[in-house]
């Protein structure tokens, strides 16, 4: 069996057999790692069927492009592709990336750290975030970054970043905010998402924000560690004074407080159904 023809018989196979979810809050996919075979090293990401070729191939090159931009801008990523598989007639986006070992996950090494090595994780995640900002100007088109607590992983002091889906670069506003929804695992998202399309697509602009992203990963580590929220706050503070002077102001602003999660988001957390801790 060629890998081609063995990753195709995991994308048929149950779900049961393809290996352990990583993820029980995807809202794209669950990744899951297979226990043995060619992908054994790999975590892999299988996404909604594209019967638009050109569409599929699209979000290929964009991938592509967007792997590319975060490691010319200083963003450590585990070896990342996609590859899109002719599956029925459609075309199923697939990526594999190298697995990152389970307790290097940042979340929850955040909640079972002493303040001093939390606050050294949130410095070694800032400074990806401040990197990418700071390199980013250097592109002529749309891009912008993920960096959740869910979305770094953390190993000898260095923040490693894993979420490259949907690619944030090259589509414009309207576009993204129609991915959410095409790629949505959740059918009661995609029939009722045309009426909520404003709430989804306003679900990216923190993503194409410098300073909401650095409020973004303050506000999650307030919410998973509410009693240490004082000490997370100024540390935002001061990370934006050191290392993000050019969206300082905003910054400050927006950590005048623990902050919450955007209203469009909790909103259709609730409605789709996802549960766990709010720290997304």
């Amino acid at each position: 069996m060629t890998e081609t023809e063995e990753l195709i018989a995991l994308i048929r196979a149950d779900s049961a057999a393809r290996g352990a979810p990583l993820s029980k809050l995807g809202y794209f996919c669950a990744p899951f790692r297979p226990p043995s075979g060619a992908f054994a090293d790999r975590v892999v990401k299988v996404y909604r069927a594209m019967p638009d070729r050109p569409a599929a191939e699209r979000l290929a090159r964009a991938h592509d492009d967007y792997a590319a931009a975060l490691r010319e801008t200083g963003v450590p990523l585990p070896e990342t592709e996609i590859r899109l598989l002719e599956v029925e007639g459609a075309l199923v986006p697939v990526i594999l990336q190298q697995a990152l070992r389970t307790e290097t996950m940042m979340r929850p090494q955040m909640q079972a750290a002493d303040l001093p090595r939390a606050l050294a994780m949130m410095e070694a995640a800032g400074g990806v975030i401040a990197d990418f900002w700071n390199a980013a100007d250097g592109f002529e088109t749309r891009i912008g970054f993920h960096p959740s607590i869910r979305n770094f992983a953390v190993e000898d002091d260095r923040a490693i970043f894993f979420d490259t889906f949907p690619p944030l670069i090259h589509y414009s506003r309207d576009e993204m905010g129609r991915l959410l929804l095409q790629f949505s695992e959740k059918r009661l998202m995609r029939m009722i998402g045309p009426l909520m399309r404003a709430r989804v697509t306003a679900i990216q602009d923190e993503w194409y924000s410098p300073p909401e992203t650095v409020v973004g990963i303050v506000g999650s580590a307030c919410r998973l560690r509410p009693g240490d929220s004082a000490a997370f706050l100024d540390w935002g503070r001061d990370f934006a004074a050191r290392r993000m002077r050019r969206w300082e102001a905003e910054i400050i602003e927006g950590l005048a407080r623990p902050p919450r999660l955007p209203r469009e988001w909790t909103a259709l957390r609730k409605l789709l159904g996802l549960q766990g801790e709010p720290n997304l």
